[in-house]
């Protein structure tokens, strides 16, 4: 087996950056959709809570889109066994992820309790179920699932030979319960620190029994993924052991001071995943059959052309789109109020109110109303 070339590398490193940024901004998204119906009371309140993420939802969903775009491009050998062997599993996160975007935009379209009960529910379980599959997708990539060589028209290649109960193992759905938790944990100190009034409170109080059942059942599956490897890598040690003690940060933080709270869950989520990808490489996916059918990097691989085109385009446009949603969020950084939503139609309208309450009162507080899409 030939050595992962520095190309290889470089781009295996950035893909894992897109996974960890994703998971760390939509992780929050499911956290706060899953937690519209257990701590909105009444339209505005759940108007302020959905506002907190719709300016920024669908551009945190940009991550996830280029990550799976540099995977295709970049290693599509690892794309085709992984789509083909995930099929159903991260068809059901597609399902999922259109039905709850589809409820940010449709829920305030009709004044009627039955509509927006109804498209409360699609945002909830269409948040839940991918914090839910990503975490079992992640757990089989690194746990390895069921792969061999098979012919295909004379040459051999790496199929995942399995199905999709295969991938419900208990280590992965261990992997999923515990993602779950970190998520809803997440959206739960965003909220909080994103919130004022009522929905604060309620917010605090969740995140409050959130953040130790998060903080325990990531200990849990970091100390089974290092039992499971066959020689003790020191460094997803070292990323587990630091991705722990941000989840411990965040639950002792939750009560008094959410922003350092949701600090240490977003450092939390980086470790934890950086863990991940340290016990994967050099492998793209993992043989449950036998360790001579891992697929390498190598094998995986595009050619080095292929790589250094992708490598100049991303160098020229990667940091354009970095610092467009860093504005993004400067832009919507303001805290949130359930008071006087009603005649707040969109993100931008919160804008022009912090202009008139900084002219009038100098108050920093803001309100919120119906999310807007892109």
């Amino acid at each position: 087996m030939e050595d992962t070339t520095t190309l290889q590398f470089v781009w295996f490193l950035l893909i894992s950056i897109l996974w960890i940024g994703y998971l760390i901004l939509e992780g929050f998204d499911f956290g706060v959709g899953m937690l519209m119906k257990l701590i909105g009371r009444g339209n505005d309140e759940k108007r302020t809570i959905l506002h907190t993420i719709g300016p920024v939802w669908d551009g945190n969903e940009v991550w996830l889109i280029v990550a799976g775009g540099a995977t295709f491009a970049a290693f599509p050998e690892w794309y085709a066994t992984l789509f083909s062997g995930f099929y159903i599993a991260l068809f059901g996160i597609l399902v999922a992820l259109i039905v709850r975007n589809v409820g940010f935009e449709m829920w305030g379209k009709r004044d009627s309790a039955a509509w927006r009960n109804g498209w409360e529910w699609c945002i909830a379980l269409g948040s839940l179920v991918p914090a839910l599959l990503w975490g079992v997708a992640w757990a089989n990539i690194i746990g390895g699932t069921p792969i061999e060589p098979v012919a295909t028209n004379g040459v051999d290649s790496l199929e995942y030979v399995g199905n999709f109960f295969d991938l419900l193992s208990i280590y992965a759905l261990l992997g999923g319960v515990a993602s779950l938790a970190i998520f809803f944990a997440h959206g739960a100190l965003f909220l909080e620190a994103r919130t004022e009034g009522e929905v604060r409170r309620k917010a605090q109080a969740m995140a409050v029994k959130a953040t130790p059942v998060a903080a325990g059942l990531a200990t849990l599956f970091m100390a089974w993924t290092l039992i499971r490897q066959d020689s003790l890598e020191i460094l997803s040690l070292i990323a587990a052991a630091i991705a722990v003690a941000a989840f411990v940060f965040a639950a002792l933080k939750a009560k008094t001071q959410p922003q350092k709270a949701f600090a240490g869950t977003a450092v939390g989520i980086a470790f934890y995943f950086i863990a991940q990808f340290i016990d994967l490489f050099p492998n793209a996916m993992v043989s449950s059959v036998s360790s001579a059918y891992d697929m390498s990097l190598n094998v995986a691989s595009s050619t080095n052309y292929t790589l250094t085109v992708m490598t100049v385009v991303a160098v020229l446009l990667v940091p354009v789109v970095l610092l467009y949603q860093a504005w993004t969020y400067w832009v919507f950084r303001h805290r949130l109020s359930a008071e006087g939503v009603g005649d707040v139609k969109t993100p931008l309208d919160l804008l022009d109110k912090k202009k008139e309450a900084a002219g009038g009162s100098g108050s920093d507080q803001g309100t919120g109303g119906e999310p807007a899409g892109s």
